[in-house]
């Protein structure tokens, strides 16, 4: 219940956001605090769904395959790999280490 309020509360942020991107004046928003703050934002969020997918399982911290698939998916885009070679090798590394 705690994440879909936390998911509910980031998702109002989110639209307040954009909102504010029309009603604030453009020389605050221009500004580059704002705009490396901005540019950040989405980045953390997703980020942080992506760790408590994978490292939470109810109210317990997990370390389990979905960890070895992430591991594999940081390593491919850390090379720059094709989106799809990561998601299949992501994919394949998780359900190889969860059939062990």
């Amino acid at each position: 219940m705690k994440l879909w309020l936390a998911v509910m509360i980031a998702s109002a942020g989110c639209a307040a956001l954009k909102l504010a991107g029309f009603v604030v004046p453009a020389r605050l928003l221009d500004s580059s605090v704002a705009r490396r703050v901005l540019e950040a934002l989405p980045v953390t969020l997703l980020s942080a769904l992506i760790a408590v997918s994978v490292f939470a399982t109810g109210n317990h911290l997990m370390l389990d395959s979905r960890a070895a698939g992430l591991a594999v998916a940081l390593i491919l885009v850390a090379i720059r790999a094709p989106f799809l070679v990561v998601v299949v090798a992501a994919c394949a590394t998780a359900a190889g280490v969860h059939a062990l």
